[in-house]
């Protein structure tokens, strides 16, 4: 698989250049711009000392995580209409929020946050594939900052994370497993799937179809073999970008 050359140089294995931006929001609790191939999301993590009405009525303890995402109207090709502009979330962007708050709050002891909404929010500046999966890496890192600046100010005892997450793509595009499409790989792929784990080696969610073709089991393998590889290598760069602060 790893013989395999891409239209932008990268091997079948390899994911496309990342880089974090931190503190990119100064009033977020937490920020990091994620620059990824070409695809630029801006994460910003802000915290409500409160919880949600529902955790009140039902006597649920601890905090709450909730995400918001949206795409800027420049940030494809042809200009994006706002979400409020047609008076509803389209159903990409409510699919997308559900899977990276499901996904951060996989990462956390909700009990140890106290009565605290902590509150996501992705928005993406440009998009060239895997949006919601460099939304939901990049939420992590900003999470870490924001818990990091809890803990500084004596607002938290012990950290709340249990473990980090990381998502990534993979599709089978010409006959060829690919780690992390671009988006004319997306655009191209007969399969098309979504990992999202943790640092544990255990999986969050996973989201795939046959977009144009079915898949056996021998494919199916070799993508989880290259999400498992491109989890692992974002793993380790969420890990320096949090500890440079």
């Amino acid at each position: 698989m790893s013989e395999t050359t891409r239209a932008d140089g990268r091997s079948a294995n390899q994911i496309r250049p990342l880089r974090f931006q931190n503190h990119i929001a100064p009033y977020a609790a937490g920020s990091t711009l994620i620059e990824w191939g070409k695809t630029r999301v801006i994460c910003g993590v802000t915290i409500e000392e409160n919880v949600p009405r529902w955790m009140k009525e039902q006597g649920v303890t601890g905090g709450w995580i909730t995400a918001e995402y949206s795409m800027l109207p420049y940030s494809t090709l042809s200009r994006k209409p706002r979400d409020i502009s047609k008076g509803k979330l389209d159903g990409r962007s409510s699919e997308i929020q559900r899977l990276i708050g499901r996904s951060i709050r996989a990462a956390v002891d909700l009990e140890k946050f106290g009565n605290r909404t902590i509150c996501v929010d992705c928005d993406v500046l440009q998009a060239d594939g895997g949006t919601r999966t460099a939304a939901i890496t990049g939420a992590f890192v900003a999470l870490s900052l924001a818990v990091n600046k809890l803990m500084a100010e004596k607002k938290l005892a012990i950290s709340p994370i249990l473990a980090g997450v990381a998502a990534v793509s993979v599709g089978i595009v010409a006959g060829k497993p690919l780690l992390d499409l671009c988006y004319a790989e997306d655009v191209a792929a007969a399969v098309d799937m979504n990992l999202v784990m943790n640092s544990a080696g255990e999986f969050i969610e996973l989201q795939g179809s046959g977009e144009e073709a079915t898949f056996t089991d021998t494919q199916l393998a070799d993508l989880l073999t290259l999400g498992k590889s491109g989890i692992r290598d974002l793993l380790a760069a969420q890990q320096l970008a949090i500890s440079q602060g």
